[in-house]
């Protein structure tokens, strides 16, 4: 089980300001690091890796699908390139480009989509990715991954410089709540068990892990034992541990800030299928466009709150 902080208080570290020194760090070290961007190096927090690094840093412009193509030309020839662009750019429009270019090819190409889901904010609906898991979940042989704070992001970061294969790290721009302690290292495929718990599992990602810890704390003084589980690759899904969730608890709350349709919850209950079904509540998206709000406003809006996990818990347990 991992430690996790007492508080899970916002981080002083941006989510991009992780990424960008992890990267930074590597290309010191002599790892054959490119970095890519779509016309957003301010906003992807990498003007200090362009500076430092001019001759490993490719500036795109507003032309998403060339950016994969010049990244999977970049694996060719034995580089290691991390491509950058919003969730909603780097999903829906390069879909067809990371299926043929990346996957079909065999490549070693990471793509990077910042600002998934509320997290977009007064960039608005057009911005605001809540399916960009669900429509790249389907490309054969690509890991989906959704880091939960920078020191998630810097471990995960520094395990992809050594894998190979096409990979989606959805990452949040900004300052998200602190969940785990300086020095924590983790498996990609392998969820995060955070809390133990023989009532009900939650099987939370992103910014919805500080939520579901919560959610276990307010219940925990009601008695109610709530298992919290981290599942931070969405694809391949841990089914391992869902199953041992599922085993042991009888009940799943899945919770992501993503559409429900085709994202974690949906990864989740296919998985449970397999193994043996218990009831399953989903607390996320349902089915509905972004539109611009402060996160906190967008979190009640679509139903992210802890309040909205505790009530799927209570729902969960009643169906038992």
């Amino acid at each position: 089980m991992y430690t996790t902080l007492d508080v899970c208080e916002t981080s002083s570290v941006m989510m991009r300001q992780a990424y960008c020194e992890t990267l930074c760090a590597l290309a010191r070290e002599g790892r054959d690091v490119v970095a890519l961007d779509a016309d957003l190096i301010s906003s992807s927090g990498m003007r200090p890796f362009f500076k430092e690094f001019p001759d490993r840093a490719v500036q795109c412009g507003v032309a998403e699908a060339n950016m994969i193509g010049i990244a999977a030309g970049l694996s060719a020839v034995g580089k290691i390139p991390f491509a950058h662009s919003f969730g909603c750019f780097a999903s829906r429009r390069v879909c067809d480009q990371i299926m043929i270019s990346a996957a079909y090819a065999c490549l070693n190409v990471r793509i990077v989509g910042s600002d998934p889901g509320i997290t977009a904010t007064y960039n608005g609906g057009t911005h605001m990715p809540f399916e960009d898991m669900g429509v790249l979940r389907s490309i054969p042989g690509i890991t989906l991954i959704e880091p939960t704070d920078p020191v998630m992001t810097r471990d995960v970061v520094r395990k992809l410089a050594s894998a190979y294969g096409v990979y989606y790290i959805r990452l949040a721009r900004k300052n998200v709540k602190a969940v785990y302690a300086d020095g924590s290292t983790f498996e990609i495929g392998r969820g995060a068990l955070l809390r133990p718990g023989r009532d009900v599992a939650v099987i939370a990602s992103g910014i919805m892990v500080s939520e579901a810890l919560k959610a276990a704390d307010i219940l925990s003084a009601e008695g109610v034992g709530v298992r919290v589980v981290d599942m931070f690759t969405w694809k391949p899904v841990d089914g391992e541990l869902i199953a041992e969730c599922a085993a042991e608890t009888g009940a799943i709350v899945t919770a992501e800030n993503h559409n429900i349709y085709g994202g974690l919850g949906s990864a989740v209950a296919e998985a449970l299928v397999k193994s043996g079904p218990v009831p399953v509540e989903m607390v996320g998206v349902r089915d509905r466009f972004g539109q611009v709000g402060t996160e906190d406003y967008l979190r009640e809006e679509y139903g992210l709150t802890a309040r909205d996990i505790i009530g799927a818990i209570r729902r969960a347990i009643a169906r038992k």
